[in-house]
């Protein structure tokens, strides 16, 4: 017997059926939290990143169905839907882990050890970026920036930093996932699974016991340039130019110095002992012309 075309994994270009729905339960459940989320936009088209939040809280991916749930509750095409849930990374389009580990390898946490620790976990794990493990515990990613580069190498799960990582620190921290030990994050609030974390981010409250009071804020490293700002920090952090203007003074216009008035350069000063050699000209400027390059000021241009 000839084997059909799909068993033999051809595609004819045949267009897929419509995606199933939801089970009868599912959707009359999804469709109340829909409405609540929808009520909080003038226009309905706005809930589109929060209704897409909701469908990957029931699948832990934006499967074809929740695609098409979107769609009829807000009246688009799954077109649409889909052209934003490809868009952003957020939105995971296959099965994947109850816990997505993101490993940093932008700039700086590459060069402090990101790098490395994405082959440790990659190795460790036995999967390659965006795979799952077999016990579809966690999914490995590596993210172009967690947006805490004070604390690199930084790693991240479900949204929740690791900050200051190495290979065996985030080694353990996988493991201990795998097998349901308790992981604390660095800052924020204490874990949940990705499901759960997508149901927050639609905009749902936390109602987990001190959820909220663990969620913290920025931490000491982040806030550094802020106390700075307030005057809590250093007083000055970066000394003024020398012969510039000093702090309460006003630099002066070009045309209302003395030498530009006179039409006269200034002459390349010498060190002497109260001036050491680095003060004579401003720090990473080019050498200024010597005496036998031009005139001098007592002789004018």
């Amino acid at each position: 017997m000839t084997a059909s075309s799909s068993e033999r994994g051809v595609s004819l270009g045949m267009p897929e059926p419509p995606a199933p729905d939801y089970p009868a339960d599912v959707r009359a459940r999804l469709e109340a939290d829909a409405r609540e989320i929808v009520a909080r936009y003038p226009d309905p088209r706005s809930a589109l990143l929060p209704l897409l939040h909701l469908a990957q809280s029931e699948e832990g991916h934006v499967s074809r169905t929740g695609v098409r749930f979107c769609a009829d509750v807000l009246g688009l095409t799954t077109a649409e839907v889909t052209a934003v849930a490809t868009f952003y990374s957020m939105y995971r389009r296959g099965p994947s882990g109850d816990y997505q580990v993101g490993v940093c390898t932008n700039t700086l946490c590459a060069v402090m050890g990101g790098d490395a620790i994405f082959e440790e976990l990659r190795a460790h794990l036995g999967v390659d970026n965006g795979g799952t493990t077999e016990d579809g515990k966690v999914t490995l990613e590596h993210i172009e920036c967690n947006a805490a580069c004070d604390y690199a190498p930084v790693v991240m799960v479900n949204w929740e930093f690791f900050d200051n990582q190495t290979p065996a620190s985030a080694r353990r921290l996988v493991d201990d996932l795998r097998h349901d030990r308790p992981v604390t994050p660095t800052r924020g609030a204490r874990l949940c699974t990705f499901k759960e974390t997508a149901r927050l981010l639609a905009g749902f409250p936390d109602t987990r016991e001190g959820a909220v009071e663990g969620g913290g804020g920025a931490g000491a490293a982040s806030l550094a340039g802020l106390r700075l700002a307030k005057g809590e920090g250093a007083a000055r952090v970066v000394q003024p130019r020398v012969g510039g203007p000093q702090p309460g003074q006003e630099e002066r216009s070009p045309a209302d110095r003395p030498e530009r008035r006179s039409g006269a350069r200034e002459a390349p000063s010498s060190p002497g002992p109260d001036r050491p050699p680095s003060a004579t000209r401003d720090e990473g400027a080019p050498p200024r012309p010597s005496a036998s390059s031009g005139p001098t000021a007592e002789e004018g241009e």
